[in-house]
Order: structure tokens, then C-alpha cells, then sequence
């Protein structure tokens, strides 16, 4: 099993007015990136008496003394031990892994694929996928997409006709779309640096998260069942051929989604989304450089008539 997460909800039931405000046209915040949303922080009352709880602890030397503790053993701790808890209740590397062959093993057993290898232990995680038609697709494992590792650090294999990022990330800190806003500044950086020569065919965010009542997905109609738990379809852009990049300004780069990549229509078939309805379902990255600087572009689609448009101020 490969979900972490608590219940399954029903489709968009706990967040209807949030998402429905992004439904249509474009919306100029970095949040709006991705078609979903967390369903909220706790309460203040809530955070108010946990506050209280810790302070209360910290306060009661006799309990700190039984556990071997000092006040200020406490207090100086305390950072580093929340650190701890959050981090032990993210998902490990494993659970990733897990839900990705979770995932290439349907494409299998659909014959969308017919085969894949799964990358040694210690190596980057680069998942090679075999594709009569397409050839060898790289999947590249990654976490929540503001890191510099899941965003900057990575390699494209020699071997891969298409390159994707897979950021898998169960972090309720931001939402979604500022998760995948932070991930693509940073492809951003990358893409326009002298520093880099290989580039991404596209980025997919999706993991064990989507689809449960921390993370209500908009595409849950659409989910298939894996291990036993609705996976709704992820969410895929496309990125920019990495070409003429000292063209003369104004310049473009996949800015109204031109480019056409074969790997997502073939995942979102496992989805029950055919052909004809797989561009309804895959957004687009795209650069536009000027005289007052670069500007970016997250169009995100979820369906007829359904999406979202970030673009982000020139810098």
C-alpha cells in the first residue's frame, strides 16, 4: 500500500467555492498554478490551544524531570524534535517509488508501455520507460518542487527521446500551484543559464496526496483504482524547446502551448482520457523575454472548459 494520507473524499465536495473560482480564465496568483487547493490550515483556535499545550509542558518541570529533562533541555530541543515529527511523517523516498511503479505497472498491464526499469538503490532515480513509437521516456523522481534538488539538480540520460520531472510532494505548506510556481522559477533559472545543456520535455506533479481530503483534485471523476485507492489523472505541463535562447527581444518559448509532446497523452489514456480529449488535460510551461525582462507562463487544464493561467511579472 502505498497511501500515507487519510480518507478518500468525494469528488470536489470539500472545497466547492475555493476551486470553482478558478475554473474559468486566468487568475494572476502563484497559488493558481495548479488547479487544486489544500483545504486550509487549522483553525486559530485549534493552533491556539496547541500552543498552549507545548507551553504548558515546557512550563511543568516535574513531567520534563521524569523524562530526563531540563527546561532548557526542552526549550533548546524543541525546533530541532518538530523538525523530526514533520519530517517522519513525510513520505520516504520508498513510499515514492512505490507509487510510481504502482503507476508504470498499470501502464504494463494496459500494454500502454512494455516495459520499464526501476533505478538502483543509490543512483538517481530515473525511471526508463519503453514505448513502441516513442522510444525511451525518462521519469525523473523528485520531491516537493522548491527545492534546488528537485528542481535544479538533475541530469537528462542520453538515452531519453522524452524527459519528464515527477515531483511527488505531500507538503500542506504551500499550496499546490505555489509549490509548482517555485519549481518552475527554478527551471526558469536553468533553462536560460549557459551553466546547463540538457532540458526537460515536461514537469507532472502528483503523488499519494492528490485526491484524499488533504489535497482535493478537481479530476477525481477520472481516477483509476491502484492498490486498492482512487488515483485521479496528474497533472502534466509541457515544456519549452530549449533553442534560440540569445534570440532577439521580444522572444517566445512555448508561450501559448504549441508544443506537442506524445508521452502525456499516453498516461492520461490509463485514465480513460483518449486522444482527442488529452490536450483538455495537459498544461503548458512557456518564457517570454523582453525589453523589461523574462516572464512566465503555468497554464494549467482539468477539463472542457476548465483552467487556470499563471503569468508571472517581468524580472
Amino acid at each position: 500500500m502505498f497511501r500515507l494520507v487519510v480518507r478518500r473524499c468525494d469528488p470536489i465536495a470539500l472545497a466547492p467555492t475555493r476551486l470553482s473560482t478558478v475554473v474559468r480564465g486566468r487568475i494572476v496568483a502563484g497559488d493558481t498554478s495548479a488547479p487544486c487547493r489544500h483545504p486550509g490550515a487549522p483553525p486559530e483556535e485549534i493552533i491556539r490551544l496547541v500552543v498552549g499545550a507545548v507551553k504548558a509542558v515546557a512550563a511543568d518541570q516535574a513531567f520534563l524531570q521524569r523524562r530526563g529533562l531540563t527546561p532548557e533541555d526542552f526549550e533548546l530541543a524543541l525546533p530541532a524534535a518538530i523538525q523530526r515529527i514533520r519530517g517522519s511523517a513525510a513520505a520516504s523516498n520508498a513510499d515514492r517509488r512505490t507509487f510510481l511503479v504502482s503507476i508504470f505497472k498499470d501502464l504494463v498491464s494496459r500494454k500502454l508501455i512494455s516495459r520499464f526499469d526501476t533505478p538502483d538503490y543509490g543512483d538517481d532515480t530515473i525511471y526508463r520507460l519503453y514505448i513502441t513509437g516513442v522510444g525511451s521516456v525518462a521519469i525523473i523522481q523528485k520531491g516537493c518542487p522548491d527545492g534546488a534538488h528537485s528542481s535544479l539538480n538533475w541530469s537528462r540520460p542520453a538515452w531519453a527521446d522524452e524527459a519528464y520531472l515527477w515531483w511527488l510532494c505531500d507538503s500542506l505548506q504551500y499550496e499546490p500551484g505555489e509549490h509548482v510556481t517555485k519549481g518552475v522559477n527554478r527551471l526558469r533559472n536553468r533553462f536560460f543559464s549557459h551553466e546547463y545543456a540538457d532540458a526537460l520535455d515536461g514537469v507532472i506533479f502528483a503523488n499519494a496526496t492528490c485526491g484524499t481530503t488533504s489535497r482535493p483534485c478537481p479530476k477525481i471523476g477520472r481516477a483509476i483504482v491502484l492498490e486498492g485507492e482512487k488515483v485521479p489523472p496528474p497533472c502534466i505541463w509541457i515544456m519549452p524547446e530549449r533553442r534560440a535562447l540569445q534570440a532577439a527581444q521580444p522572444a517566445e518559448w512555448n508561450w501559448s502551448g504549441e508544443r506537442v509532446r506524445r508521452f502525456p497523452a499516453l498516461l492520461l489514456s490509463a485514465f480513460g482520457i483518449d486522444a482527442e480529449e488529452a490536450s483538455l488535460y495537459t498544461g503548458h510551461v512557456g518564457f517570454q523575454s523582453g525589453p523589461r525582462g523574462t516572464r512566465t507562463t503555468i497554464a494549467s487544464r482539468f477539463g472542457a472548459g476548465r483552467s487556470t493561467t499563471y503569468r508571472s511579472d517581468p524580472r
